[in-house]
């Protein structure tokens, strides 16, 4: 980041503060707060969240801000520490008077701030994967990526499809990992996929040839589905390939769904499948497609600011500041339960991540419809086609 920017600038002892604005004029913005992981080993998704966050309140601002107010961004970095997520919430809410937060970039983070948002009455639109974030409903807590339920039943439908109904399941044992294992499970039934085996590893593991070789000596097992994020994926997958199990079908999830995976995987990622959103395959969707201008343009957005691939991450930043700013825009005001308000009522919304259409029962507003089904061919995302 350039010191002076119009983007502000960082403060020491990794977190980062972002002020548009200056304090005489504190009174003429809208602080909306972040907690993020923009270092630490779940960076990939951080990093990406924290650009795009930066690079759209700049364009934000730049068009006049939100009601004639200019926002005054305040991000800190917890380094994908839960506790540390927590004292930042904390501060946002207590030191820092932030009127709406979009953050969190995990499960784990995320459940860590949300106590902190629901006691103060803040509305918090979380980026983590995650189901338990908004199941059961809170007041004051939203998210924007697509669910490790939703990802299990695009798996499990496209397995169905592909008439492939006895699996083995390997697991990472984060948040999410956890969390998608156990979705999985409970909605397995329902496609009449009958988990045959299940293996798990942890986020520090750097070698899963133990646990797949169990599941290659398993009889029975027509294809694998691997809940984690991080490089968990990219070792698994890599192990794969070295054990000679390409034959049986690898499934990852959205928690990979970044050009990241693909480099790590190297070439063993060739075959794998994964559900994830439009934005990885932007020009490959027909112009018909209502998503296809919003992940276009947000992809050239970040790809020449950030000079670096786009990934689904990052949009799920884009779209959660977005949905906050036009329903402070629909609120005419910053005040937190109007905001909230509006942000429940989000119809219609074209997003990165889907068209969101929010109740006060669903706190997400996507549907399987959201969720593309991707396969990874010649180091590149492709789009499969529906019933393949």
């Amino acid at each position: 980041m350039k010191p002076a920017s119009a983007l502000g600038f960082l403060l020491a002892a990794g977190v980062a503060g972002l002020t548009f604005g200056s304090a005489a004029h504190a009174q003429q913005t809208v602080k909306i707060g972040s907690v993020l992981s923009v270092t630490g080993p779940a960076s990939f998704l951080g990093e990406p969240e924290d650009k795009t966050l930066r690079m759209y309140v700049e364009k934000i601002n730049a068009a006049g801000g939100i009601n004639g107010k200019k926002v005054e961004l305040i991000i800190y970095d917890d380094g994908g520490d839960a506790n540390k997520a927590r004292t930042f919430a904390t501060r946002l809410i207590e030191d820092d008077k932030v009127v709406a937060m979009a953050g969190g970039s995990t499960t784990g983070t995320t459940m860590a701030m949300i106590p902190v948002f629901e006691e103060a009455q803040v509305p918090f639109i979380s980026f983590g994967g995650a189901v338990e974030i908004i199941e059961p409903v809170r007041k004051y807590v939203f998210k924007t990526p697509h669910t490790d339920k939703m990802a299990c039943e695009k798996i499990f439908e496209n397995l169905k499809q592909r008439k492939l109904t006895n699996i083995a399941m390997i697991s990472g044992t984060d948040g999410f990992g956890a969390s998608m294992k156990a979705q999985c499970t409970k909605v397995a039934p329902n496609y009449d996929i009958k988990i045959i085996t299940e293996e798990s590893y942890g986020p520090r593991d750097s070698d899963m040839t133990g646990q797949l070789t169990k599941i290659k000596n398993t009889p029975g097992v027509q294809a694998i589905v691997n809940p984690g994020f991080g490089q968990g994926p990219a070792i698994v997958t890599r192990n794969y390939a070295q054990l000679g199990m390409t034959a049986t079908p690898l499934y990852q999830s959205h928690g990979v769904a970044s050009k990241s995976f693909i480099e790590l995987a190297g070439a063993s990622a060739e075959g794998i499948r994964l559900p994830a959103a439009a934005l990885l395959v932007g020009d490959k969707l027909p112009d018909s497609d209502p998503q296809k201008k919003v992940v276009v343009d947000y992809k050239k957005t970040y790809e020449d600011t950030a000079k670096s691939p786009v990934s689904t991450f990052g949009g799920h930043a884009y779209d959660g500041l977005m949905i906050l700013v036009e329903a402070m825009k629909r609120a005419n005001s910053t005040d937190p339960k109007k905001v909230r308000d509006e942000i429940e009522k989000t119809k219609g919304f074209v997003g990165t991540g889907g068209i969101v259409n929010m109740t006060p029962t669903d706190h997400l507003g996507l549907d399987l419809s959201a969720f593309r089904m991707l396969e990874i061919k010649g180091g590149d995302w492709t789009l499969i086609k529906p019933g393949a």
